[in-house]
C-alpha cells in the first residue's frame, strides 16, 4: 500500500503525484481526527455493513461483487483486501474518493469538524491556500479583461457561445501583454514566488517574470467542488502561428493534477446522475457547445489523455459512458484507448462519431438541437465500433481483423460479456463460435498470454510471514481473536509456542507495545479479521481458538522433534559419546508423548 501522504504530530508531508510538501501541522490534523469518526465520514459516501466490531462494503475504488473494503472504528483506518489493495486513514480516503489533494481534504474535514483552518493551521494556508486564492483572483482578472476586449467577444459570439454560457463557465481573456496578470497579482498583494508556484508566470533566464498565458481565451479548470485549480488557454486566431500551441494548460502544481480534472465535471455531476450516463468529449469548445444544446451530462478531457482517475470520478455517478471524440486519426486513437480503459474498469461503453463534421462543436453549429437524439439513436456499442473498424474493411486479411478485435477481450473482466462478444463476432462473420474460440486460444498461445485470474480476497493476502504451518495457524488465531478479545489470556498461556516472527505483533495487539512498522501489520490484521468469521458464535470462536492453540503447540513440538532428529544424525556421523544421544533420545520420547496426547 502506497500512502498518499504521511503525518506526524508536529510535522507533516503531503504527497501529491510523487511531489512532497513538508508543512507544520500545528495539531490541526490530530484535532480533526479526534472530532470526526471515520465510519461517519465514509458512511456519508458509501453503504457500510456491520462486520463484527468493524464495517465492510464493496470497494468504491474498483468494481467487485463481494465486499472486501473494511473500516475499523477502533483504529480509524480502512483497507481494501480486493484487487486495488488501497488503505489509509480518513484523509487518504477523502483524497481518493473525492479526487482531491491533501489541502482540499484538510479544508473539507476541518469544516466538518468545526475547526477554522486559517487559525488552526496558518502554515498550511500559506503553503496551499494561497494558491487557490491566486487562481480565483486570476479568474476574476481574466473575466474582466474579456469584457474589455471586443475581438475576443466577437470570436466567442462567432463560435455560438452566449454571454450566459461565458458567465457559467467563467470564460475570460488573457491580454496579449508580457506581464499584465503578474502586475495585477502583485498589486493584489501576492508574492511572485507564489504566483510562480501557481503556474501563472514563467521566470526567464534574466530573472524576469512573464505571464504564461498571453492573447488567449481562458477556461478555468475546476476540481470536483468547483474551485479553480488551473487554466486552459486557447490562442486567439489573430495571434496564432506555427510557434504557438493552439491550447496550453497550466503546469501541474500542488493543487492541480491534470489526470484528476475533467473540464465541466463540477457542473455536470447532477446531470450525469440524473441521466445515468456520461458523455466524454475532447475540448472545452465541444463541451460548451454540448451544454448549450442541453446535453448537460457531458465532460471534457481538456487536451489531455483520459486516465483511470477520470473514469473513477465518473464511476461514482454512473457506469454507462459514451465517448464522442474528434473525427480524425488522433480522435480514433484516443477513442480506442478510452474504450479499452473503460472496459478495464467495467464500464458499459458506447461510441459516437460524426460522419463529416470534425468535432462536437462543429456538428452542433451545423445541426442545432439534434445532437441528443442523434447520440441516443446512433451511438454504437464498443463491439460494433470495433467490428466496423477492423472487420468491415479487412477484405482478404480477415484473420488479422478478427485477431485485432479478439485482443480487446483481454480488457473485459466479465466472462459473460466476453462470451457475448465471441457470439456476435461469429454471427457478423457467419463463422461458428467454436472457430472464433479456437482462434482466440491460438492467439493467446502465440503471444504467451495467460488470462490473469480475478483477484479475490484471501486469508493469505497479508504482509505477515506464512512460511510454516505454525505461522499460518498464528495468523488465523490473530484474525479470530478480534471477535473474542477475552481469549488473549489463552494466547498468553501458549506464548512459548508462538513463532518468533509473531511475538512483537502479539504484543502490539494485546499489550499495545508497538512501533510504526508493527502497528501497520497489527492494523492490517484487525481490518482483515472483518473479512472472515463475521457472523460466528463467540463461544464457537473461543473453542476454535483453543483448538488452534493446541495445534500451534503440536507444530512447535514437531519442529523441535525434527531438530532433535537432525542433531542425533550429526552426532552419529561425528562419533560423539553415547550419553549425548541418550539425552536427545529422552527428550525425543517426551515430545512424542506430548504430541500423541
Amino acid at each position: 500500500m502506497t500512502p498518499l501522504y504521511f503525518i506526524s504530530r508536529n510535522r507533516g508531508v503531503a504527497s501529491s503525484r510523487g511531489m512532497l510538501y513538508t508543512v507544520p501541522m500545528n495539531d490541526s490534523v490530530q484535532q480533526i481526527k479526534e472530532k470526526l469518526d471515520i465510519v461517519d465520514i465514509i458512511k456519508e459516501r458509501i453503504q457500510l455493513i456491520p462486520a463484527g466490531k468493524n464495517f465492510k462494503a464493496n470497494c468504491p475504488f474498483h468494481r467487485e461483487k463481494t465486499p472486501s473494503f473494511i473500516v475499523s472504528p477502533d483504529r480509524q483506518t480502512w483497507h481494501c483486501f480486493g484487487s486495488c489493495s488501497e488503505g489509509g486513514d480518513v484523509f487518504s480516503f477523502i483524497m481518493k474518493y473525492e479526487n482531491i489533494e491533501f489541502y482540499e481534504a484538510l479544508k473539507l474535514l476541518a469544516e466538518k469538524a468545526g475547526i477554522e483552518l486559517k487559525h488552526a493551521n496558518p502554515a498550511m494556508q500559506q503553503e496551499f491556500g494561497v494558491l487557490y486564492d491566486i487562481q480565483a483572483t486570476a479568474e476574476t482578472f481574466f473575466t474582466h479583461q474579456l469584457k474589455q476586449n471586443p475581438d475576443t467577444f466577437a470570436y466567442l459570439a462567432g463560435r455560438g457561445i452566449t454571454t450566459d454560457t461565458q458567465e457559467i463557465f467563467g470564460i475570460g481573456y488573457a491580454p496579449h501583454e508580457s506581464d499584465a496578470l503578474a502586475v495585477h497579482l502583485v498589486n493584489a498583494g501576492y508574492e511572485m514566488k507564489d504566483v510562480e508556484r501557481a503556474g501563472l508566470v514563467i521566470k526567464t533566464e534574466r530573472g524576469n517574470y512573464v505571464d504564461r498565458f498571453r492573447g488567449r481565451i481562458m477556461f478555468p479548470l475546476k476540481n470536483t467542488f468547483g474551485k479553480t485549480v488551473g487554466f486552459s488557454g486557447r490562442i486567439l486566431p489573430v495571434f496564432e502561428n506555427e510557434k504557438t500551441g493552439k491550447y496550453i494548460n497550466s503546469p501541474e502544481t500542488p493543487i492541480f493534477n491534470k489526470s484528476k480534472v475533467l473540464y465541466g465535471f463540477d457542473i455536470a455531476k447532477p446531470y450525469i446522475r440524473e441521466a445515468k450516463e456520461c458523455i466524454v468529449v475532447e475540448g472545452q469548445m465541444d463541451l460548451i457547445a454540448m451544454h448549450q444544446d442541453d446535453v448537460t451530462h457531458t465532460v471534457a478531457t481538456s487536451g489531455t489523455a483520459l486516465t483511470a482517475a477520470h473514469l473513477q470520478m465518473i464511476s461514482k455517478l454512473t457506469d454507462h459512458i459514451v465517448f464522442f471524440f474528434d473525427n480524425d486519426d488522433a480522435g480514433s486513437v484516443a477513442t480506442e484507448r478510452a474504450i479499452d480503459l473503460g472496459h478495464t474498469l467495467d464500464f458499459a461503453v458506447r461510441v459516437y462519431h460524426t460522419t463529416s463534421e470534425k468535432d462536437a462543436s462543429e456538428f452542433i453549429q451545423n445541426h442545432p438541437h439534434t445532437i441528443a437524439t442523434d447520440i441516443r439513436t446512433h451511438a454504437q456499442s464498443a463491439l460494433s465500433y470495433y467490428m466496423q473498424r477492423y472487420l468491415s474493411q479487412s477484405g482478404d486479411n480477415i484473420k488479422q481483423g478478427v485477431r485485432s478485435v479478439l485482443e480487446k477481450l483481454n480488457y473485459i473482466p466479465s466472462p459473460i460479456e466476453q462470451t457475448r462478444w465471441v457470439r456476435e463476432i461469429a454471427q457478423y462473420l457467419h463463422i461458428p463460435e467454436q472457430t472464433i474460440l479456437q482462434e482466440r486460444s491460438l492467439l493467446q498461445k502465440m503471444k504467451g498470454h495467460k488470462p490473469a485470474p480475478e483477484k479475490t480476497p484471501s486469508v493469505e493476502s497479508t504482509p505477515l510471514p506464512l512460511t510454516t504451518r505454525s505461522e499460518k495457524i498464528m495468523a488465523h488465531i490473530l484474525r479470530l481473536i478480534q471477535y473474542v478479545p477475552q481469549s488473549w489470556s489463552d494466547v498468553e498461556a501458549y506464548r512459548p509456542f508462538i513463532p518468533a516472527s509473531y511475538t512483537l505483533i502479539v504484543d502490539a495487539l494485546c499489550h499495545k507495545k508497538t512501533s510504526p512498522e508493527i502497528d501497520a501489520i497489527a492494523s492490517f490484521i484487525e481490518l482483515q479479521s472483518a473479512m472472515h468469521t463475521t457472523t460466528s458464535d463467540p463461544e464457537k470462536t473461543v473453542i476454535e481458538i483453543q483448538y488452534l492453540l493446541r495445534e500451534l503447540k503440536k507444530e512447535h513440538l514437531k519442529e523441535r522433534r525434527e531438530e532433535l532428529v537432525k542433531k542425533m544424525r550429526d552426532i552419529e556421523r561425528e562419533a560423539h559419546p553415547k550419553e549425548a544421544i541418550d539425552d536427545l533420545l529422552k527428550e525425543f520420547d517426551e515430545i512424542t508423548k506430548l504430541i500423541d496426547n
